[in-house]
């Protein structure tokens, strides 16, 4: 006995099918971040852990800028809920705009970081420094897997493939870009509180 299904329930399926993969993927990266962290802590018991590092003033204003990544990615989710096509345009811009403004900060901070005399190996480095390069390294790296993924949804929102009967690559952008976002203040406490 075949059951049939129709084509809403097929696309109901779908989009939990992938919502699904997506929450995989973000739970096995934050287990890596968990690792890189635990192994942070850790190492703290050696002799040339720095006491006395201060975090760039980049990384401040980094923190605010991807805070409001999440913000703007969120209200073109909302927009294209309504069928506002020109304020999804524009949030989804401006969140475009606010991660590549993101990474940049984020090279400044590094920029800072060296100009104090920290680096990642050789004479002037230490573990402090080298973790701290490592987990923003890595985060970067998932940043540029977000800003490709939303430049795509930017591509397929000019070709029309959502309005509000479809949202889902929208929703799917905007779950990682949380989750990246939520990642770097995690980080960024951890780093802040644990330096």
């Amino acid at each position: 006995m075949s059951v049939s299904i129709t084509a809403e329930e097929q696309k109901e399926r779908s989009a939990k099918s992938s919502k699904m993969i997506l929450l995989f993927a973000m739970v096995s990266m934050f287990m890596m971040f968990a690792g890189l962290t635990s192994a942070f802590i850790v190492s703290k018991s050696r002799v040339d852990w720095l006491n006395n590092f201060q975090l760039p003033t980049a990384f401040y204003f980094s923190t605010a800028v991807i805070l409001a990544c999440s913000v703007t990615f969120h209200l073109a989710k909302k927009a294209i809920q309504q069928d506002n096509r020109s304020k999804t345009t524009a949030m989804l811009l401006a969140t475009l705009v606010l991660g590549v403004v993101f990474v940049i900060s984020q090279f400044v901070g590094f920029g800072q970081i060296i100009e104090s005399g920290y680096y990642m190996t050789g004479e002037g480095s230490s573990i402090t420094v080298t973790f701290l390069y490592i987990i923003a390294f890595m985060h970067l790296l998932h940043l540029a897997g977000g800003i490709i993924s939303l430049l795509i949804i930017i591509y397929n929102h000019f070709k029309q493939k959502y309005n509000s009967a479809q949202t889902l690559g929208i929703e799917l952008g905007a779950m990682y870009w949380h989750f990246l976002d939520l990642l770097w203040v995690l980080l960024f406490l951890f780093i802040y509180f644990f330096k």
